[in-house]
């Protein structure tokens, strides 16, 4: 027995035993697995329907596992076997159909579309598809799995589910009735559903389509990249592998359920698509899920240690983290406060739209190449690092559809690939206006907006579509760069520093502004000197004391593991934000310098990733201090005039190297904590709004 398919492929079934077990087995599992109530549920939907000659489309949800506990040859089938598989399905759902009465309208089994949808697969390498393997389009044309990026997609469009055709010769029987039925299969265009050359089998005679009679359904074209491909955008040393988008098509139900710049597995069947001269190999989608790496979250025996070491103080382990951070690249004790604002930046990395905790960090220097070399060794330890080139698209692009559908192709620019990760932007001394323009208005509504103009393509009117930003950006800029720039001095109080050629307007955009500058004592560029001589001196050797030697891979497991922690805030961290919110909005009446709703979101990331870098599960007083100190730094940078006075250097009063040191500074924090609270109990009682 064999039935003719929509792709002009024979499948054979075997003996009439065979067929009426599968089919027995059919009608079990859909009983119990809901399938059957599903069945007649959708069909209730149709009934209303007064078009008469409609194609039925019905989707089922099978797991292939159930399948082969209830009948191995009936999962085998679904897994290697997919048009048999729905071939089968179809002959089930139609005769429940008729048996039931459930469609009045239905006359033939070929007005029966069914969809099937596996849920998983085999977790066994024969079942899995590599984006990063070739050649393709070899391989068999049965569901497999696939894991990746997706680094563009097209707006949702239609596309036919299923036509009527009937003979054009008005004697022969096929001219009434429902003879000839196209349905969409995976691979196949709209010209394989759909066209003017088709011919009756019965008389030869020319087909003309029942265009009332045609069903449409959404389609959307995703273009899904291997995650490792990304690492050519970050500063990773590039591997000698080649990476290829997939094209996969994401049909009804399916469609919307993708976004850009997020990672997903995927079941799907490969297919052919043929467009002369050419053919393209893409995946119909089954299924879509979304899809973490899985990586180790497991903190180092030298940081437990370490934990254990300082638990003496709520402030000094994530000192000593940020004291010791990027010791490969600058020695320790150097910038200590912009590496603990890239700590605090990296834990507070979370790709979820309900939880925007951004934390945007602006680094103020003299020295960018230190700086830059230091951003670039912490990006790598984002869960997703890019690094946005100036010669690249910072948001996004838009191009023509090349699969038929003429429609506008949205891609992902740097921002939108480094979701629920780190964006480095570099120096912003290199940036053109209407650059510095477009990110600073995707700092403040975190949000991408994509014009598509209706006349070129080929759309009814102009659409507007918002995609949110859920990355942090980092970047830096060199105070001293611009010609007009004032003598310098080594002493610059808070508040009177310049933004070079960065406007005011910009960098108040950024959460976090970090002033990086070292006392006379402390200077960088003899330190770095004297590291860089050691490290070509001493090549593979430890260069500090045995107390600082984290590795990168300690930090790495340490911020991963720090990033999955679920912290709640304590009533007393909450009194001290909310309080340190309203006096600093009395005391700052100028309304360019008065706190928004924008700092207390801020003061909360801050408070809650210190206490993730601390690996606590609770946002303590203490945490809300670093968080205002920060804060109030930053916005004494951007606006002057504080209220508050900051400890020596700001939050590391100076090289972390013994205990005395180290006790030293907690007794400074807590000064300033009690400060804080004297600051709020005088201006955060009878606030004018």
């Amino acid at each position: 027995m064999c039935i003719f398919s929509p792709n002009c492929r024979v499948v054979y079934f075997g003996d009439m035993d065979s067929l009426l077990s599968l089919k027995e087995a059919i009608v079990v599992y859909l009983d119990r697995s809901g399938g059957l109530r599903k069945l007649v549920e959708d069909c209730n939907v149709f009934k209303g329907a007064q078009q008469m000659g409609a194609v039925y489309r019905f989707s089922f949800d099978v797991s292939p596992s159930d399948m082969l506990e209830l009948d191995a040859p009936l999962g085998d089938c679904i897994l290697h076997y997919p048009l048999k598989a729905v071939s089968l399905f179809q002959s089930v759902c139609y005769l429940s159909i008729k048996t039931l009465s459930l469609i009045d309208h239905i006359e033939t089994e070929s007005q029966v579309n069914v969809v099937l949808k596996p849920t998983h697969l085999p977790p066994f390498p024969d079942y899995c598809l590599d984006l990063s393997e070739f050649p393709r389009g070899y391989g068999p044309m049965r569901p497999l799995a696939l894991e990746g990026l997706v680094i563009a997609m097209t707006r949702v469009t239609k596309y036919t589910q299923g036509a009527r055709f009937l003979c054009s010769e008005e004697t022969c029987p096929c001219s009434r009735g429902f003879h000839h039925i196209r349905v969409h299969a995976p691979g196949a265009t709209e010209s394989a559903t759909v066209r003017s050359d088709f011919t009756c089998f019965l008389c030869s005679s020319p087909l003309k389509e029942d265009v009332k009679s045609r069903v449409l359904g959404d389609k959307q074209l995703v273009e899904l990249m291997h995650v490792k491909a990304v690492d050519i955008l970050g500063v990773h040393d590039a591997a000698s592998l080649r990476y290829q988008s997939v094209t996969l098509f994401l049909r009804d139900e399916l469609c919307n359920s993708m976004r850009i710049g997020h990672l997903y597995r995927v079941v799907g069947i490969p297919a052919h698509v043929h467009q002369w001269p050419n053919v393209t190999w893409s995946v119909e989608a089954c299924s879509v899920q979304p899809w973490t790496p899985k990586c180790s979250r497991l903190v180092s025996n030298n940081f437990q240690n370490l934990q254990a070491a300082s638990a003496c103080s709520p402030w000094r382990f994530a000192a000593i983290v940020a004291n010791s951070f990027g010791s490969p690249v600058i020695p320790p004790g150097l910038y200590n406060t912009l590496k603990l604002g890239l700590l605090l930046s990296l834990v507070q990395t979370e790709d979820n739209p309900d939880s925007p905790n951004h934390l945007d960090v602006l680094a103020l220097t003299s020295d960018s190449l230190i700086i830059d070399r230091l951003m670039r060794y912490s990006l790598p330890l984002a869960s997703r690092g890019i690094h946005h080139a100036l010669t690249g698209e910072l948001l996004a692009s838009l191009s023509r559809d090349e699969h038929g559908a003429g429609t506008a192709n949205i891609h992902a620019g740097s921002a939108l690939l480094a979701s629920g990760g780190v964006c480095l932007l570099g120096d912003l001394t290199c940036y053109k206006k209407d650059k510095m323009d477009m990110l600073q208005s995707a700092l403040e509504s975190r949000t991408v907006s994509v014009f598509i103009p209706a006349k070129k393509y080929g759309d009814d009117m102009d659409q507007q579509l918002s995609f949110p930003i859920q990355c942090n950006f980092w970047a830096l800029a060199d105070a001293a760069s611009p010609s007009k720039r004032t003598a310098r001095c080594d002493h610059v109080v808070l508040g009177s520093v310049e933004m070079g050629s960065v406007p005011l307007q910009l960098a108040g955009a950024f959460g976090l502004v970090v002033q990086c500058r070292e006392s006379s004592a402390n200077h960088p560029l003899l330190s770095m000197t004297v590291h860089t001589l050691r490290q070509a001196m001493c090549p593979g050797e430890p260069l500090y004391p045995a107390c600082m030697q984290f590795t990168t891979q300690d930090y790495k497991e340490l911020l991963a593991h720090a990033r999955e922690l679920k912290v709640d805030m304590s009533p007393e961290a909450e009194r001290m934000i909310h309080g340190y919110y309203m006096a600093s909005r009395r005391v700052r009446s100028d309304s360019t310098q008065r706190s928004s709703v924008t700092s207390v979101k801020l003061l909360i990331s801050l408070a809650q990733a210190h206490a993730k870098l601390s690996l606590r599960t609770e946002v303590l007083e203490e945490d809300a201090v670093i968080a205002v100190l920060l804060c109030e730094s930053s916005v004494t940078l951007k606006h002057g005039a504080s209220a508050l006075v900051f400890p020596p250097d700001a939050v590391f009063p100076w090289a972390l190297h013994d205990l005395d040191s180290l006790h030293q500074r907690d007794l400074t924090l807590e000064e300033f904590r009690k400060q804080i609270l004297n600051f709020v109990h005088t201006y955060a009682t009878c606030i004018e709004e």
